[in-house]
């Protein structure tokens, strides 16, 4: 049965930074910001997708509105481990995330058989909506390992830092994290600003001393395009 259900609304910002900016800048931000609990953890997705990949092919385009299906585990899972069912939505900016936590063996079921949990919530008749309205299939495993910082006097300000992100089109599994190409230089660092409200103006001040800029940035879409290039 689900456990429970989020969901979170914010606007969302990214930004690359090589290893000399992003030490320089950590430093400043420690001041500002602490780690979370987690520390340096790894976040393993599988994202679904159609069979000729409308989601990242519209998302790709750029419009007001688009939307994805993935799969969240934090850690190396185990068949009882918790994973999470995410449905992510973008319009003009702002980021819609509803998911709903629930046990890796019940995931399969649902996923694989379609057996619903007994007292689906919300968000679950959702994704069940989702899953009538597009004919999703496993199309792309991601991972990626993350530090991330919130707020000293507004922890609902979230900063998050990617490295090593890694990806396959095959093996689509989250019990197994080999074999996998990855996206990044070694050193290069994605930035992910999580705001709900506005950025803080020292957070702005930080941007500007050391010259980070924001960019458009999708690891998803990114290794879809390298596999048509690859093609």
């Amino acid at each position: 049965m689900a456990e429970f259900q989020k969901v979170f609304n914010r606007y969302e910002k990214k930004f690359l930074l090589d290893e000399r900016t992003y030490i320089l800048f950590k430093q400043e931000l420690d001041k500002y910001m602490e780690e979370d609990r987690y520390g340096l953890h790894t976040i393993r997705n599988i994202y679904y997708d159609t069979p000729d990949n409308e989601l990242i092919r519209t998302s790709i385009e750029g419009p007001k509105y688009k939307e994805k299906f993935r799969v969240r585990c934090y850690g190396t899972p185990t068949y009882d481990s918790m994973c999470f069912l995410e449905i992510k939505k973008k319009y003009k900016g702002l980021v819609n995330k509803r998911r709903v936590a629930i046990p890796m063996e019940e995931a399969e079921m649902y996923l694989i058989d379609g057996k619903l949990p007994s007292n689906p919530n919300q968000i679950f008749k959702e994704i069940e909506y989702f899953f009538s309205h597009y004919i999703l299939e496993p199309k792309r495993y991601i991972a990626y390992d993350r530090l991330a910082m919130f707020g000293k006097e507004d922890p609902k300000f979230r900063v998050t830092f990617d490295v090593n992100i890694r990806s396959r089109d095959f093996n689509l599994t989250l019990y197994s994290d080999n074999d996998n190409e990855y996206l990044l230089s070694d050193g290069m660092r994605l930035m992910e600003v999580k705001i709900s409200d506005a950025i803080p103006l020292w957070f702005v001040r930080l941007l500007s001393k050391y010259e980070i800029y924001p960019t458009s940035f999708s690891k998803y879409g990114n290794f879809y395009k390298k596999q048509l290039m690859n093609a």
